[in-house]
């Protein structure tokens, strides 16, 4: 019982701080949190939430349809070895970018002082994702990256932890701490919009996204390697 509990609680672990640096990085999701929580005159506190559930929903949606539709393959040793490879490929590259920009001060912060700036402009048009459920899952669903990452990474993930129905409590602590992650985020980032709050500083910001690439690089190099070692594929 102690072994399983360790599994899940490192299941979580895991999925919780690969979605938590990938939520970080700006993106068309946070411009999207962003103008909803300062446009927002009442609870615009709330649309984080509002608009990860609707990322979730679509999530759930595309976990579910890689579990029926590649089920069958997901024990052939080959097939688990060139994905891990790839998935941890990018996991370590992406990893690498932020750490890099990092350095480089090329991260752009825009978004720390949006609630000073109050503008009506925006890279996307708000005008039919008026409901944040709603355009949390359209917005996601247009980021060519989000459909890259969950064929990629998140596909290795599953494949890594043996992520399956069959195993559903994995299925169920994998999915909790992704959606975990992105809340998190996301929910901090539709309060320091609407309140106006400026305790996320520049440089905490980096901070924090410096370490998250840390741990990218090194779970990615994990994801890439761990499946050769594993006797019962060998």
């Amino acid at each position: 019982m102690g072994t399983f509990d360790f599994s899940l609680i490192s299941i979580f672990a895991f999925s919780f701080l690969v979605a938590l640096t990938g939520a970080m990085a700006p993106g068309p999701l946070l411009t999207y949190t962003i103008i909803k929580s300062v446009k927002t005159q009442r609870r615009g506190y709330l649309m984080g939430a509002w608009i990860i559930l609707g990322h979730a929903v679509i999530e759930m949606g595309i976990i579910l349809l890689l579990l029926s539709g590649f089920s069958f393959i997901f024990h052939h040793v080959i097939f688990m070895r060139v994905v891990g490879v790839i998935g941890g490929f990018i996991l370590l590259c992406f990893g690498a970018s932020v750490v890099i920009n990092v350095c480089r001060d090329k991260i752009p912060t825009e978004f720390l002082t949006a609630s000073e700036n109050k503008t009506d402009e925006a890279p996307l048009s708000i005008q039919g994702f008026d409901n944040p459920v709603l355009g949390g899952a359209l917005v996601s669903m247009s980021n060519p990256y989000w459909w890259i990452w969950w064929a990629t990474i998140g596909f290795a993930f599953m494949i890594q932890f043996d992520i399956s129905f069959r195993n559903w409590p994995k299925l169920i602590a994998f999915f909790i701490g992704h959606e975990a992650g992105d809340l998190i985020w996301y929910l901090l980032i539709s309060c320091f919009a609407f309140f106006g709050v400026r305790f996320l500083n520049k440089k905490i910001y980096y901070a924090i996204l410096f370490t998250c690439g840390i741990f990218m690089i090194i779970f990615g190099i994990y994801l890439g390697a761990s499946l050769f070692f594993k006797p019962d594929i060998a």
